[in-house]
């Protein structure tokens, strides 16, 4: 009888403690009634991330509420690389933010971050002086990765390489920032840049502002249309 006695007792004092677990659980997992965002950041404000962020928090509790649901969904606002979050007494959440530092625009309406990989930039402006970047979904690493080549050569020619284009079918062309087209095709990429620095080391260059483009498309030597002017061809050695 003793014996029953105690587990009896033993089972009332662990639902005593589940009720007044459950009761404190109800007690803490109050609404989320404020959302702080934290970090440094040169393209998006602290107002921006806030109204982005409340929809994502809309009718959740504090305790209850999945926070690697909400980072992933964070994540999805296009400026933001990184997420962390953590909750805060009695009813707030803090997010900790590092944004999306771009170096190139992509396909009109997206930036790349320095990785390559794209994202929206919208309802933001882009900021200003990013060279343009344009290829098939799936190719902006490999874009990216060939306009900081193609820059190396270009320094050395004293250009700026403000476009870089890749065609559906592979065929790459480049403008210069005097606004001259580089047709580079799909081949032969590295002979066709050198039969370029020879042309414009040679010539070429002191008319840089008067190309309207430079075709290296041909077995030797290139094609030059100037400004106002028919293509014609440059057979130079």
């Amino acid at each position: 009888m003793q014996r029953r006695n105690v587990g009896v007792g033993l089972l009332l004092l662990m639902l005593l403690l589940g009720a007044g677990g459950r009761a404190l659980w109800l007690w803490l997992d109050t609404p989320i009634e404020r959302v702080s965002v934290r970090g440094e950041w040169d393209y998006v404000s602290a107002d921006y991330l806030r109204d982005q962020l409340a929809p994502l928090v809309r009718d959740a509790r504090w305790l209850s509420v999945d926070l690697e649901a909400v980072r992933q969904a964070a994540l999805g606002i296009g400026w933001l690389k990184e997420v962390r979050i953590s909750r805060e007494w009695p009813d707030a959440l803090t997010f900790e933010l590092i944004e999306q530092t771009p170096v190139a625009r992509w396909n009109d309406d997206q930036l790349l971050n320095a990785d390559g990989m794209p994202f929206v930039f919208a309802p933001l402006t882009p900021p200003v002086g990013l060279p343009d970047l344009a290829g098939p979904a799936d190719s902006s690493q490999e874009v990216l990765a060939y306009y900081r080549e193609l820059g190396k050569r270009t320094d050395a020619l004293g250009l700026t390489l403000d476009q870089l284009r890749l065609e559906p079918r592979g065929a790459w062309r480049l403008q210069t920032g005097d606004g001259a087209w580089i047709m580079l095709g799909r081949r032969q990429h590295q002979a066709r840049l050198k039969r370029l620095s020879a042309s414009w080391q040679r010539e070429l260059g002191q008319y840089a502002g008067a190309i309207r483009y430079i075709d290296l498309r041909y077995p030797n030597g290139v094609a030059v249309a100037w400004h106002g002017e028919s293509a014609q061809d440059d057979n130079a050695p």
